[in-house]
């Protein structure tokens, strides 16, 4: 079967491995010219299963109200003359019942337990490198409301098979010294030793290698301006290539896996997406002293941040620290605000003071396919032969090889092996 992924981003690479694993001729188009150049280029780095409380959660609605017009608040709806928007912003209101919260928690943990899985049955197969580090993840709390916030999303994390352990302070620096510097501030911290991080773009552009020498094909700048439907299903793709030529593009089956820009192209096919981007922000910055540098990757839940530690100097950047979070409803402006990006930067030089070459720090902002309930699209389509696998928002690095592979087996014919609420 001929398979056209649209989006080379790590749930399209993902996508692609497993649809050519399972037998398939697979083509994967993109308009940037590198795989993963967009959302997946500089995200926070976390394999997190532990990360699955979602943002619509009960103390969502007043801490949103509370950080309305504040250029540095952990989420910042940035109120539009746009519909979409409100619409979004309605659902995620619903989204933030108690029962909402724990049955999307269920659909997150499952899926992210499954697709962690698939990421080191991947790993083991393929010998794949990407500056990955299996240390865990610890979610550490300077605030002891938040913490105590905490402790009932991860009771349930633990009832659904999510090891996130709760745990001193004290045990939060022994496992990660660097957290000496704040310990009079830490009320507590959880800690979740399955987790693991790594770098997202590089492992997206290993896969791609692996990809092509399993027969994939990937049009990189090709810009999709269309999707036709004919009799109920996708007739054909309208592209332009890297030169403005037009071409149209054929197969048997088509993966919707554009990120955020994936209700523009579904909704002129009477398919309504509830799916809105959402700018995150991320810093790299070189490390000065090793020694005051973390070296597991941490979440700081009030502040919405989330580090990880790259060390590969194969790519010769050397030792450096990622630093991502914070959302931002803003349609689809990837401008950076400098106080969001101070923001950030300010965190971690209280956190980890000296750590880093502040000076040296560079900024990146990415718009994450957010659904309201955070719980992504995988699936179906009332179209025959089109299937989606986005909205991942936060997760996309979390969640891809088991999104990946279900909506590749799905492509196929077969059930997947995740109990998840698919399309």
């Amino acid at each position: 079967m001929r398979v056209i992924v649209l989006g080379a981003g790590l749930l399209g690479v993902t996508s692609a491995y497993y649809l050519s694993q399972l037998g398939h001729e697979v083509t994967v188009v993109d308009r940037q010219a590198t795989p993963a150049a967009e959302t997946s280029f500089a995200n926070g780095g976390q394999i997190s299963v532990s990360h699955a409380e979602p943002w619509a959660n009960p103390s969502a609605p007043l801490k949103v109200l509370q950080w309305l017009g504040k250029e540095d608040a952990p989420l910042l709806f940035r109120i539009r003359a746009d519909m979409r928007q409100w619409m979004w912003g309605l659902q995620f209101l619903r989204e933030c019942s108690p029962a909402r919260t724990r049955h999307n928690i269920a659909q997150i943990v499952s899926l992210g337990t499954y697709s962690r899985q698939m990421l080191q049955d991947l790993r083991r197969a393929t010998g794949l490198r990407y500056d990955e580090r299996t240390q865990g993840i610890l979610h550490f709390y300077t605030s002891q409301k938040e913490f105590d916030g905490a402790l009932a999303p991860a009771e349930q994390m633990r009832a659904l098979g999510c090891e996130r352990l709760v745990i001193s302070a004290d045990e939060a620096v022994r496992i990660e010294p660097a957290l000496g510097s704040i310990r009079p501030q830490l009320a507590g911290a959880t800690y979740t030793a399955e987790d693991e991080s790594g770098d997202a773009n590089r492992f997206a552009r290993e896969l791609v290698k692996l990809c092509e020498d399993a027969g994939v094909k990937f049009l990189m700048s090709h810009t999709i301006t269309a999707l036709r439907e004919a009799g109920g299903r996708i007739d054909h793709v309208e592209a332009t290539d890297g030169e403005g030529r037009f071409q149209r593009l054929r197969a048997d089956g088509y993966v919707l896996a554009l990120g955020s820009l994936s209700p523009v192209y579904a909704k002129p096919l009477g398919i309504e997406l509830p799916i809105y981007p959402a700018k995150g922000y991320s810093v790299t910055i070189p490390v000065k002293d090793a020694s005051k540098a973390y070296q597991v990757s941490l979440t700081d839940d009030e502040f919405k941040l989330v580090f990880s530690r790259y060390t590969s100097h194969e790519d010769g950047r050397g030792d450096r620290m990622r630093i991502a979070g914070t959302a931002e409803l803003n349609g689809y402006d990837r401008d950076l605000n400098r106080v969001r990006c101070e923001a950030i930067v300010r965190r971690v030089e209280q956190l980890f003071p000296g750590a880093g070459h502040l000076e040296q720090a560079q900024f990146w902002s990415g718009l994450r396919p957010a659904t309201p309930s955070n719980v992504p699209l995988i699936g179906k389509t009332r179209l025959a032969n089109l299937f989606l696998n986005t909205g991942h928002g936060t997760l996309g690095w979390t969640h891809a090889c088991g999104s990946g592979k279900s909506v590749a087996r799905i492509v196929s014919g077969l059930a997947p092996e995740v109990d998840f609420a698919f399309q």
